[in-house]
């Protein structure tokens, strides 16, 4: 079987499927090779002092660890002086990080989380590298805050890593989902699936049940009945997985179908993960492969944010699973 590289991929979507420009490649190239970068940091663990804390917090008000900033700093001076980017941000910098005026500015923005789930380094669990690709809005002149406020479904790419047993990249341009895999030897990401599909229908669920009493009553009917199995109205049984990872439960969740739930709940009147770097980029990819992402009341992608850090619950998924916890939600 021949081996396809990233590269090799991104020239035919731009050569066949006119998806991508050649300054879209280039800057999908630079962002992976910085994820490279970043697996290679993790891969030191402990060595490195990767889980330490370094005693700031991001503008969400969380404690940094020493990777999240070694991450973002990586991401940053890797992609602000190749000519694709006008601006980038990211979940742990205040505001958009401009490129100087010393390089060239490109039509696009960078939006990212550079190290998800990174609560986790410590019990070496995986993680992973969000992004999100947005082009400069028409008309726009000077970049702002408000540049980057465009709902989702106005991705050009979106993608993320994980960095666990070996490190996978998934990405879309918009033309379905694709899957590489770091060959560290060769120093390439070499493309090991194509066309990713979610099944319609799922027996997995991944939810935090310790917040159970936090939820909304369409969550907590949608949990009992999967809780119930056999014995109850779905007439099925459901088997429970949480990571606690983002990227991980996702992953799992495009590789063999389920429903991941992050909602929104009386602790988190506008839900947890960030509507930008999580939401829009994960609801992009789950799309492209079939699947669905809502609220809980509306689809991400039609979203219109009001704030760069935005928060907003997540259901996603297996399309039949996520469209019940939806109509749940507005029978409500």
């Amino acid at each position: 079987m021949k081996r396809v590289t990233l590269t090799q991929y991104l020239i035919e979507q731009q050569r066949s499927a006119g998806t991508v420009s050649p300054e879209l490649r280039l800057l999908l190239e630079v962002i992976a090779r910085a994820c490279k970068m970043i697996s290679h940091a993790v891969g030191k663990g402990a060595l490195a002092g990767i889980g330490d804390v370094v005693g700031t917090q991001n503008v969400q008000g969380e404690a940094q660890k020493r990777l999240d900033v070694v991450a973002n700093e990586v991401l940053v001076e890797a992609n602000e002086w190749g000519g694709q980017l006008a601006a980038m941000v990211s979940e742990e910098m205040d505001e958009p990080h401009l490129i100087p005026s010393r390089y060239p500015r490109g039509q696009f923005l960078l939006l990212m989380d550079p190290l998800d789930g990174s609560s986790n380094l410590d019990v070496n669990i995986s993680v992973g590298t969000i992004f999100s690709v947005l082009r400069v809005p028409d008309g726009c002149t000077s970049i702002d805050e408000k540049a980057f406020l465009q709902p989702g479904s106005k991705q050009v790419a979106a993608g993320f890593t994980v960095y666990g047993a070996s490190t996978i990249l998934v990405l879309t341009v918009g033309s379905g989902v694709a899957c590489f895999t770091l060959d560290k030897e060769l120093g390439s990401f070499v493309m090991t699936q194509t066309g990713l599909a979610i099944p319609a229908d799922t027996g997995e669920f991944a939810i935090n049940v310790s917040n159970m009493r936090n939820w909304e009553a369409p969550v907590k009917r949608y949990i009992d009945e999967c809780l119930a199995g056999k014995t109850g109205a779905r007439e099925k049984d459901f088997n429970m997985r949480w990571v606690a990872s983002m990227v991980a439960d996702v992953y799992r969740t495009l590789s063999r179908g389920g429903i991941f739930m992050y909602p929104r709940d009386a602790k988190h009147k506008d839900g947890r993960l960030r509507l930008m770097y999580e939401a829009n980029p994960m609801a992009f990819i789950v799309e492209q492969a079939g699947g669905a992402a809502t609220n809980g009341r509306q689809r991400i992608l039609d979203i219109q944010p009001g704030a760069l850090h935005q928060r907003v619950g997540v259901i996603l998924g297996s399309r039949n699973e996520v469209e019940r916890v939806t109509r749940y939600h507005l029978e409500k």
